[in-house]
């Protein structure tokens, strides 16, 4: 499973955070906005992000200093939703096992697991910086896999974004494709 926008809504607790940071650097609300949607929903590179914030809000901060903002100052507004926590349970209850797959880095995707709760949930956590590689490189996906006992055939990868989930499945499936299994074929 993928952990941003996926497991926990990040982009909404981004969207929560963002007004007061705004704010908190002396500018109007109105720019919010721009912080938003220069974010790209979490795609932006942090250090990309965080000069972009300094050249047009002009700051005074270190890059490092935005960064380590961006990454961690949001966290506290991420929650678990019930449903999400019911469909985990309800799924390892029918024998599946569960692991997270995220982008990011180590200290931070392990800080949003935990100000969560999904330990409970999961089996593993396979996290990009840690392991030198990131999605859509179907090695993070067959990392994890190993860590469930598993290879990534039969494998599901759930995410907001189809690009890791199908490239691990092109490159390690058998050649019946993924709609011709869910067709029955």
């Amino acid at each position: 499973m993928d952990l941003d926008n996926t497991l926990v809504d990040r982009a909404s607790a981004f969207n929560l955070w963002a007004p007061d940071f705004v704010r908190s650097l002396g500018r109007v609300d109105s720019e919010t906005a721009w912080l938003i949607a220069a974010d790209r929903d979490g795609y932006e590179p942090r250090e990309s992000l965080a000069r972009a914030i300094e050249e047009r809000f002009e700051t005074g901060l270190a890059v490092e200093a935005l960064v380590e903002k961006l990454l961690y100052d949001h966290v506290d507004l991420m929650t678990l939703d019930s449903a999400t926590a019911q469909a985990l349970e309800n799924a390892r209850e029918s024998g599946w096992r569960i692991g997270i797959v995220t982008n990011g880095t180590t200290a931070q995707q392990a800080l949003r697991i935990r100000t969560v709760g999904l330990e409970p949930y999961v089996e593993a956590v396979t996290i990009s910086e840690a392991e030198g590689t990131k999605k859509p490189d179907a090695q993070l996906l067959q990392i994890a896999a190993g860590r469930l006992g598993c290879g990534v055939a039969g494998g599901w990868m759930v995410g907001d974004h189809p690009t890791g989930g199908r490239k691990a499945t092109l490159e390690h499936a058998p050649q019946q494709s993924l709609r011709s299994k869910l067709a029955g074929g």
